[in-house]
């Protein structure tokens, strides 16, 4: 249990047998939930964990606490994987208050039945504050990060804002790996399609002093806050991180691969800084859309299939552009040995996504590529370094 100050505690867990985070996102090394106690003349919990880890947690709580009762339980965020042991507190302690928005009182009642709930909920809206004795919780309502009840809560005397999801990432916290990666898969594949939310809630955390970030998965942030602030403001901005190529491809029997292969091998004998080669049918969908997100051009390369597009292309095209992508510049190759449609269906898509540039020329390769395909691929990438 790792003391946070001297009155504040992580009673949080990790899980490192799930499968699939929120049945869809690998966790190579698991995720952590996070929860903390904070301990004054009133005890307050923020947010619970999933069900899945109920009796360790709980194990925490009771250690944490050596006896004495919660008074008020903060609920940040309804999801599932913070929320599932609210009925379960609220009848261990049965004189304790639940903190939350309007928002989190709407949609309580679809998770559980509190008996007496009009008696025991505290409705907070945005400033508002509650003393625990030497701690004051300042509330800042953060809708649609990602869900529309989610609120953070700025601790004064410490100066620590607990933010829910937002600053979240995958991996339990006795992992050691380099955050950037695992929370930019985090942030947009889960927070991206919010970005307009996230830079609202920016703005009203530049006005607090914070010395720490306490979020509800991944690491307490302590150190160099200023680096995962810009991150965050880069993402939500939907502004590229990084220049680079990221080279996705749908490939039925290895042709449409091979030529993006090539693409790749001239790119970096011209001097490319960064080429990143993705197999949509084979690799992690989710890891495909955050190196999307990440660098600043994108080549599509894709079959053709059933009139229009090989469908691992089509599902990850629909995906970025379901998350906001936009800001970039894209090229685009496409396969098909008696009537093309991949670059037709692709373009049909990317057509409604925001301050999209076509980077020329747009290739066709009838079933392999000859020896005026590979003519286009160079002038190709040498429009992409421009």
């Amino acid at each position: 249990m790792e003391k946070i100050t001297d009155h504040i505690k992580y009673i949080g867990v990790n899980d490192k047998d799930l499968d699939l985070f929120e049945s869809q996102y690998v966790i190579p090394n698991g995720i952590s939930y996070n929860s903390y106690l904070i301990q004054d003349e009133k005890n307050v919990v923020m947010d619970t964990v999933d069900k899945r880890k109920t009796e360790e947690w709980m194990k925490n709580l009771e250690e944490a606490l050596a006896g004495e009762t919660v008074d008020y339980l903060v609920i940040s965020h309804l999801e599932p994987d913070h929320s599932s042991n609210i009925a379960l507190l609220c009848e261990k302690y049965p004189n304790m208050k639940l903190i939350g928005n309007n928002k989190t009182f709407a949609f309580l009642p679809q998770f559980f039945d509190i008996p007496n709930l009009a008696e025991r909920k505290i409705e907070v809206k945005e400033g508002d504050e509650i003393s625990t004795g030497t701690h004051v919780l300042k509330f800042y309502m953060a809708p649609m990060v990602h869900w529309p009840e989610v609120m953070v809560t700025y601790e004064e005397k410490n100066q620590i804002l607990f933010t829910a999801d937002g600053f979240g990432k995958f991996g339990a916290l006795d992992v050691e790996e380099e955050w950037d990666c695992e929370a930019r898969r985090y942030y947009f594949n889960i927070v991206g399609k919010y970005g307009v939310q996230v830079q609202a809630l920016l703005k009203k955390a530049a006005n607090l002093n914070i010395k720490m970030i306490c979020p509800l998965h991944g690491p307490i942030l302590k150190e160099n806050l200023a680096y995962y602030i810009n991150k965050y403001d880069i993402w939500s901005k939907y502004e590229p991180e990084e220049d680079g190529v990221l080279i996705a491809y749908a490939s039925i029997y290895g042709n449409t691969a091979e030529a993006a292969r090539k693409l790749a091998e001239i790119l970096k004998k011209k001097g490319a800084k960064k080429v990143v080669l993705s197999d949509l049918a084979r690799e992690d969908m989710a890891e495909c859309i955050e190196d999307a997100f990440r660098y600043d051009k994108i080549v599509l390369a894709a079959s053709s299939y059933n009139a229009g597009v090989f469908p691992p292309m089509e599902q990850f095209l629909k995906l970025i552009k379901a998350k906001n992508y936009q800001n970039r510049k894209i090229a685009i190759i496409e396969n098909g040995t008696w009537a093309p449609s991949a670059a037709k269906t692709m373009i049909e898509i990317i057509s409604e996504m925001k301050n999209i540039t076509q980077i020329q020329p747009q290739v066709t390769i009838k079933t392999t590529a000859n020896e005026e395909n590979i003519k286009e691929l160079e002038v190709l990438a040498e429009n992409l370094l421009k």
